[in-house]
């Protein structure tokens, strides 16, 4: 089978490996314009861009696919390559860009979706990061059948797995990505040979993962322990859970749960034991202990490395603007 294929982040990137491993021919790369990126902000080309390129594959990188939208000309061009690359089937995985319908009627066996969650659970741009700020206890990838929908079409295949405790969305990540890359394959080779089957999705339980926000970050120290707790690994590696003292943010990257403390010992916010071990701090519910902390421009550190260049003692409120000395 000729497979066009639509992704741009490293989910993406390794989907389009295990195709290519697996022995596709893939003519034809959708993917996301080049993008500002690291310290120097320059042109940054998508994993699977590059993945594409040292395949020697081409690439197309239009800034939309509607042919009456904003760029009509980027979306004619990516029309002519499409066509010409003849293909039988397109997957698409975390590609960015929302496909029109001339774009899912294009192939013949048409567009077929990974996505990180069991849908209809987390429709939309976050599914492993709002499953894991959810509490959820399992999660997994539907290989989907597109339609005009946002994440609506019809399962083809679903697997589950659990979320630990301790997951974070990076670790998850790369778990389902994993999967993802694995099942793709095995759902092109069923539609190959007309074995594929489409359930539709359950009208009951759908729930949308909308876009993780940099102004989410910021920690509400009076939620219980474990709402913090969950919030500091899905938020991992990004946008990463903060906090400020003195108006210098702190990010937090990993914790346990202290839920020895008694009730109302003190405000939510109060660092109320520090040691080599981790700095335990009040919160509405329980406590956390912070064991991996970062400033500002710095790196992440161990508690014992970090309190080596930042002091913090018990009575400092996190959270607080007031002068790092003071106490409330």
């Amino acid at each position: 089978m000729k497979i066009l294929f639509a992704g741009t982040p490293d989910f993406a990137r390794i989907a389009l490996q295990r195709l290519l491993d697996a022995g596709f021919t893939i003519p034809l790369v959708l993917t996301q314009p080049d993008r500002p990126a690291g310290r120097g902000m320059k042109l940054q080309a998508s994993p699977v861009k590059q993945c594409a390129l040292e395949h020697g594959i081409a690439v197309a990188q239009p800034r939309s696919l509607r042919l009456d939208g904003k760029y009509p000309e980027d979306a004619a061009a990516a029309r002519d390559a499409l066509i010409a690359a003849g293909a039988d089937a397109m997957v698409v995985a975390a590609y960015g860009l929302i496909l029109p319908q001339w774009v899912l009627d294009l192939p013949a066996k048409g567009c077929l979706n990974i996505h990180a969650s069991l849908l209809p659970r987390w429709r939309g741009a976050a599914p492993i990061h709002r499953a894991i700020e959810a509490g959820d206890a399992e999660t997994g990838v539907t290989i989907m059948q597109m339609d005009a929908g946002l994440d609506t079409g019809d399962m083809l295949l679903v697997e589950k797995t659990a979320i630990a405790a301790t997951d974070t969305t990076a670790a998850l990540h790369d778990r389902l990505a994993d999967l993802g890359g694995r099942m793709i394959v095995q759902a092109l080779e069923l539609a190959a040979c007309g074995g594929l089957t489409a359930t539709p999705q359950p009208a009951e339980g759908v729930t949308y993962a909308h876009k993780i926000e940099k102004a989410e970050s910021a920690i509400d120290w009076a939620q219980p322990a474990e709402a913090i707790g969950r919030r500091i690994r899905a938020f991992d590696p990004f946008p990463g859970a903060s906090t400020t003292l003195a108006g210098e943010a702190i990010k937090v990257w990993s914790y346990e749960i202290d839920s020895a403390l008694p009730p109302d010992s003190l405000r939510p916010g109060h660092i109320l034991s520090v040691s080599d071990q981790g700095v335990t701090v009040a919160c509405g519910d329980g406590g956390l202990r912070l064991t991996t902390l970062q400033r500002a421009g710095g790196k992440r550190l161990p508690v014992a490395d970090f309190l080596r260049g930042f002091a913090l003692t018990p009575g400092m409120v996190l959270g607080s603007t007031a002068p790092a000395g003071a106490r409330e």
